[in-house]
């Protein structure tokens, strides 16, 4: 007959099994986060790496194409066209000022000359003026002097004289000063003098 195995033996191999099975278990959860966070943290740096290849490559792309890229025609002519225009705008403008600084300096010459001819103008009248006066005097001194001369000696002088300018001393004296003068020219040349003197009177406008 067999011997008859004992049940504390077999019990305790059938509860060895299952602790290491779970200490399996344990380790290949364990492993498999490890695995697994490694392949997050991989996609994640693949992605960012990604990433920034493609905003450099973009960027390279945006500072390239003005320089690689050409407009199309109708634009290019178009900003060709639009050049042009300021040219030209910029030239009748650069015209515009010179034209604008010479009116001024004509301006200015023609102000200038204006004042020149002002200053002239009122010196003349002003040199007028004092020959009108210097003549005037003259004349007046002249005549005080024919009226207080003797009559015969004045009569003699003013004979002698234009009967236009005799008729102007004439006209300049004192009415008894003249007669006594009047009264020693002879017929002729009196008569001469009255009719000159009547007709500047006659040219005097009457009330």
């Amino acid at each position: 007959m067999s011997r008859p195995q004992t049940p504390r033996k077999t019990s305790k191999k059938r509860g060895s099994r299952p602790g290491r099975g779970t200490l399996f278990v344990i380790a290949g959860l364990l492993i498999s986060s490890a695995i697994i966070r490694l392949g997050l943290d991989a996609g994640q740096a693949i992605a960012r790496q990604s990433d920034a290849t493609t905003v450099d490559e973009a960027r390279d792309s945006a500072r390239a194409r003005p320089e690689n890229c050409a407009p199309p025609p109708d634009v290019a002519a178009m900003l060709v066209a639009f050049q042009q225009r300021e040219t030209r705008l910029k030239q009748r403008e650069a015209q515009l000022r010179a034209r604008i600084q010479a009116l001024s300096v004509v301006d200015r010459e023609i102000s200038e000359k204006m004042a020149a001819l002002t200053g002239a103008e009122e010196e003349l009248r002003t040199t007028l003026a004092l020959a009108d006066s210097a003549a005037e005097n003259d004349l007046g001194q002249l005549t005080s002097v024919y009226e207080n001369m003797k009559p015969k000696d004045a009569a003699a002088l003013f004979e002698a004289m234009d009967p236009r300018f005799s008729a102007g001393f004439l006209g300049r004296m004192r009415p008894e000063a003249a007669a006594a003068i009047m009264a020693g020219l002879t017929p002729q040349t009196a008569y001469t003098i009255s009719a000159i003197l009547a007709g500047r009177n006659a040219d005097v406008p009457k009330e």
